[in-house]
């Protein structure tokens, strides 16, 4: 499986990039109340890897609200939550300092297909190939 989800060592990140319009939304906010015209990145935050509201938060961006933009998780990003992360519509990780990059890529071998659709590939897998 060919990662897609864009993997960012804490040290080498910014918060609030100056040349893009950047919105960073605490896990307790309704991205459904949110402007998104002209928002390019939408950084969620994970203050605890056990709380998962923000992948709650990514899949309304991505499959209801049609987000477009890069979606960027921040806070403490493990490799376990990688692959969830990206089936649930994150473009980029920030993966907690204490995480190791290389390590991380080796989720995505791990994990190549899923039978059940999700926020990045819809159609389930079992009706692959069927007509609608």
């Amino acid at each position: 499986m060919q990662t897609t989800l864009k993997l960012i060592a804490a040290h080498a990140h910014s918060t609030g990039a100056t040349d893009l319009n950047v919105i960073e939304l605490a896990n307790d906010a309704d991205p459904r109340t949110l402007k998104l015209e002209g928002i390019e990145r939408i950084d969620l935050n994970f203050p605890k890897f056990t709380d998962g509201r923000a992948y709650s938060q990514a899949f309304l961006l991505r499959r209801r609200l049609g987000f477009k933009g890069e979606i960027r998780a921040t806070g403490d990003v493990l490799i376990d939550q990688l692959v969830q992360m990206q089936r649930s519509g994150f473009d980029v990780a920030v993966l907690r300092a204490d995480q190791n990059l290389d390590f991380a890529q080796r989720q995505f071998d791990r994990f190549q297909a899923f039978y059940q659709g999700d926020a990045v590939t819809v159609q389930p897998h079992f009706l692959t190939g069927v007509a609608a």
